[in-house]
């Protein structure tokens, strides 16, 4: 018996007992236990439809346990057989390559120099005394009263500040996010205010920026060609799951959120 009122759940005359919802609940953050509950059940119910049919189909023996990998593939060997599944065309992948230009770019290129003022991110009071420091550095650099690399060589944490503060030349990837993030969408010059990162706080001067690129055709038709039809391999098991659904005896749990017990 459950602990938390949780209902039995009957599935075609299968049930799954209310301690397997609870045990199951973990695995399904939310913002209340209901919540959890409800995914928790669902995930369950879902689960039950796909063995009963896989059984149904001579997939698997009516007492077979399959593990996650398993199961993984059975809802794939259910699709094969009932459910026909388009493949993406060389047409709908060229009209996807078209639509989506911005997608389909190399890397853009940013050559930069910074002045990096350390902080750990806990360091509440060493921040704010970061951040200061750098609008001053900046003022200063506004203000041509020293070079980016004397200041560099002075203030900086970073083993740049034995080169004027340089970077290189910086491709996605090379920096983390919340730097990146801001160094790219920026423009050429002296940024006027500092970047905040895990690191601490930031002096950046863009030098140059090289735009990507836009790819040709030939070297992205394949990935374009997977992304569709994962996209309609996704939609596809879904409407499956809801024919499994609409077909199936189902006590004690509704999917319709204002009839399932487990919201009352």
């Amino acid at each position: 018996m459950s602990l938390t009122n949780t209902p039995e759940i009957v599935i075609n005359g299968q049930t799954i007992d209310a301690a397997a919802i609870d045990t199951e609940v973990q695995y399904h953050p939310a913002a209340s236990r209901r919540e959890a509950m409800v995914k928790a059940a669902e995930t369950l119910i879902i689960r039950e439809l796909i063995l009963q049919r896989a059984v149904q189909l001579d997939l698997i023996a009516a007492n077979d346990k399959p593990d996650n990998d398993q199961e993984s593939n059975l809802i794939d060997d259910l699709m094969d057989i009932e459910a026909k599944v388009p493949k993406a065309t060389d047409d709908e992948c060229k009209r996807y390559y078209q639509a989506n230009p911005e997608k389909f770019l190399t890397s853009p290129l940013v050559e930069a120099k910074h002045i990096l003022l350390p902080a750990e991110p806990k360091d509440l009071d060493r921040r704010a005394e970061c951040k200061a420091i750098a609008e001053q550095i900046i003022i200063s650099l506004q203000q041509k009263e020293q070079s980016f690399a004397e200041l560099a060589l002075k203030y900086s944490a970073c083993s740049s500040k034995d080169t004027g503060g340089s970077l290189g030349q910086l491709s996605s990837g090379q920096t983390v996010a919340e730097f990146q993030r801001q160094v790219f969408a920026s423009d050429e010059g002296l940024l006027p205010r500092p970047i905040e990162s895990r690191f601490g706080f930031h002096v950046v001067f863009i030098s140059r920026k090289v735009p990507g690129k836009e790819l040709p055709y030939s070297m992205v038709e394949t990935k374009i060609k997977q992304f569709l039809n994962d996209k309609v391999h996704r939609k596809a098991i879904a409407q499956y799951i809801e024919h499994l659904i609409g077909e199936a005896d189902i006590k004690g749990f509704s999917f319709n959120p204002e009839n399932s017990p487990l919201m009352q």
